[in-house]
């Protein structure tokens, strides 16, 4: 079924309290849709000037040329590079995680295969002139005593330059966002992924509620990059320019782009571009343009609705924008910490609104998104917050990508109408689901312990045709039909088949794990973001490391780095069979308290959270 009963009738009870209106369901092919009638649409439109405005961009990629997704993708040649981003302090003596610095572990795909024939561990590369070995230190590839900002000349502040939460790649492979998620901090970086030099840096806007950037990403044509400003509760957008060949030329912060998403918008500080030279002795670009009165700084969405408070959906009680998630067709899915979701047409200036959930029909905290077959597949997770030491939360929706060009003249709320392909009969009734039988779990997050779930990280196989999600406490990964929306499959990151838990032979992260602590749970992955290698054979999976910088009460794990998944039975399977491993003992801060978790007393800081495939072919 794609929808639950549960579902149904709290949309019909919603939209009888709101307005007259009959719902109406159409069952076919043992699948529910729900299309909803709610009388006269209201005719709000948008101001500012910028209103329907396309991007520009002079050739190459820029043309509209789109990135190949998965359901068309073909099988690459295998050479590749894998990119873990490590949010360690990279400096001693820290009073604080994640703070100062951070490592970006970089692995080739020769040494990746060396090691799984048995040889020695795949060597990470260098991002710094004339170093031979990595890891890459965040503050060699942006060196501050280089850089200053433009317009002030006020230098780079490394106090608050660290936690890479993520680097994302452009459709060409060339290029990566640097997400720095250091509290208060709000850079987003772009780097160059052949020479592996910085070449532009950017501070996001300030707003009354804060700035931070905890992820951005590359539109499909790659064109612009859209920009999660958490605590700022701000998207916003950086227009890209390229040449013929698709090199970079021009990075806009274009002011006039971004879309406020809470209420009563206050700008503190203007977003910000710096200059100076990184570590191989080349300036940056990017600049900073436009004009903050043509952003959509309102209270209230296209249908009137408040952007922050309640609708036929159900509510969005905090709009901490977590991953805004871009398709094909320019559409980029915002996921809300509170709940809910907004739909933007990213191609627009400002962006516009075109789809508007509350959080009964999309729960909070999801980062993860893929893009198979017309469809946006999403999931929700746990909160980040301290809330969600208690919150237990595998869900899983699916949008049509094509519907939403219809809410541009027209707009409403709840169209196209989610999916809910999957929502675990153990999740707890919090941020949003009402469907659970309990409130709260209190049973942490150690293994064999915890009957908690978190949802984190999606991707489809290459021919589109499964969809595999992550679970960062329970150590699996559940598969899904992306046409039939049944889980078909569970496997483990634990057991040497993928098949047998714990129960089994142990799998590679035992033999990876911390040893300085004999309290610390081993053989512990706590998987986080994924990729897919081009070829389609690997997965390589985020692991999290003893002393979790970011979601400490749901994310603690004993063999930190990427791990390798061999993906099995047609894409449907998989099994653990390596680990990348990555390791920090140069950050010292002082132990904190793991709600839930073993109380780790040794020296290993490493915690990576984000990992993907850069293909060399």
């Amino acid at each position: 079924m794609r929808f639950t009963t549960a579902a149904v009738t709290i949309v019909t009870a919603l939209l009888s309290a709101r307005v007259s209106a009959t719902p109406t369901v159409t069952v076919a092919d043992d699948s529910i849709s729900v299309g909803v009638g709610v009388g006269a649409a209201s005719q709000h439109q948008f101001t500012g000037t910028g209103k329907g405005e396309a991007l520009k961009q002079d050739g190459g990629i820029g043309n509209g040329r789109a990135l190949r997704r998965a359901g068309g993708g073909k099988a690459g040649k295998g050479k590749y590079e894998v990119w873990g981003s490590d949010q360690s302090n990279s400096i001693a003596g820290q009073t604080s995680t994640g703070i100062m610095g951070s490592y970006l572990w970089i692995w080739d795909s020769d040494s990746i295969n060396a090691q799984l024939a048995g040889g020695a561990d795949a060597k990470p590369l260098s991002c710094k002139p004339g170093a031979s070995e990595g890891p890459c230190d965040l503050l060699d590839i942006f060196p501050p005593g280089n850089l200053k900002e433009v317009g002030t000349d006020s230098p780079l502040d490394n106090s608050k330059f660290g936690r890479l939460h993520g680097v994302l790649k452009d459709p060409s492979n060339r290029y990566v966002t640097v997400n720095i998620f250091a509290p208060d901090a709000g850079y987003v970086g772009v780097m160059d992924t052949e020479t592996k030099e910085a070449i532009a840096l950017f501070r996001v806007t300030q707003t009354s509620s804060g700035r931070g950037v905890h992820m951005s990403f590359w539109s499909a044509d790659g064109s612009a990059i859209v920009v999660g400003n958490l605590n700022g509760k701000m998207v916003e957008r950086i227009d890209v320019t390229r040449d013929k060949d698709g090199k970079i030329t021009d990075l806009v912060f274009n002011v006039s782009a971004g879309v406020f998403l809470g209420q009563g918008y206050k700008k503190e500080e203007d977003a910000t571009a710096f200059y100076g030279k990184n570590a191989f002795g080349n300036d940056l670009i990017g600049r900073v343009g436009g004009d903050y009165s043509d952003a959509d700084t309102g209270d209230n969405t296209p249908t009137g609705n408040p952007k922050e408070g309640c609708g036929l959906g159900g509510c969005r009680p905090n709009n901490l924008p977590i991953c805004p998630v871009p398709s094909s067709n320019n559409n980029a899915y915002v996921t809300l910490a509170g709940g809910g979701l907004f739909v933007l047409k990213i191609d627009r200036t400002p962006m516009l609104i075109v789809g508007e959930y509350g959080n009964r029909l999309i729960s909070g905290a999801g980062c993860g998104g893929a893009e198979s077959q017309g469809q946006m597949f999403l999931n929700g997770g746990v909160s980040a917050s301290s809330f969600g030491s208690n919150q237990s939360t595998f869900t899983v929706y699916a949008l049509d990508d094509t519907k939403f060009d219809e809410n541009i003249l027209d707009p409403k709320e709840n169209r196209p109408f989610p999916s809910q392909v999957f929502n675990d009969a153990t999740n707890t009734n919090t941020i949003g689901n009402l469907d659970g039988t309990i409130d709260s779990n209190p049973t942490g997050q150690l293994p064999n312990d915890s009957t908690r779930r978190d949802s984190h990280g999606a991707v489809a196989t290459l021919d589109g045709k499964y969809i595999h999600i992550t679970d960062r406490i329970q150590n699996i990964i559940e598969v899904f039909d992306a046409e039939t929306y049944e889980r078909v499959n569970t496997y483990d990151l634990v057991s040497k088949d993928g098949k047998s838990g714990r129960e089994g032979p142990a799998g590679p992260c035992l033999k990876r794990s911390v040893l300085d602590d004999a309290n610390l749970h081993l053989n512990d992955p706590a998987a986080d973001l994924l990729e897919l290698t081009p070829d389609g054979k690997f997965l390589m999976v985020a692991f999290r490391g003893p002393v979790p910088v970011t979601v400490t009460h749901s994310a603690q794990g004993s063999c930190p780095g990427v791990g390798i998944v061999e993906v099995l039975e047609g894409g449907k399977s998989g099994r653990l069979v390596d680990v990348l491993r990555s390791t920090n003992t140069v950050d010292t801060v002082s132990m904190f308290t793991i709600t839930g978790g073993t109380q780790y007393t040794g020296v290993e800081r490493s915690d990576v959270h984000g990992a993907i495939v850069i293909s060399r072919d």
